[in-house]
């Protein structure tokens, strides 16, 4: 069983809320879960204590048990240094997207076609 640490939404509508859980990685996002770990309040402002809070020996135990967290989760472990820092780099982040890149084509050509 491939489990997971991972955020299960709630909250009403434009007012998220998450559940940071441990579940198996073939249930549903909101869906059933094993063990609820704390939680995350995106709204609250970014030095609120209340924003994201952590039973950090149950995490520790779910890792050791060999859950894998989600991106997102794993930013949090590793603001709270229960992980260490990972590099990360964003591939596509300069690279300019299709339409970009055919008027750039398109440029070239008519340049060379009237020299």
């Amino acid at each position: 069983m491939a489990m997971k640490i991972r955020l299960a939404r709630g909250g009403s509508k434009k007012r998220p809320y998450y559940s940071i859980v441990a579940a198996d990685s073939r249930m549903p996002r909101d869906g059933r879960f094993i063990e609820k770990l704390g939680t995350y309040a995106p709204l609250l402002p970014k030095d609120s204590e209340d924003r994201v809070k952590m039973d950090m020996e149950r995490i520790q135990h779910w890792l050791s048990q060999g859950a894998q967290p989600t991106d997102r989760v794993q930013r949090m472990l590793e603001a709270a240094g229960v992980l260490p820092k990972t590099e990360r780099s964003n591939l596509k982040k300069g690279e300019p997207g299709k339409a970009s890149k055919d008027r750039a084509e398109k440029k070239a050509a008519r340049a060379v076609a009237t020299e």
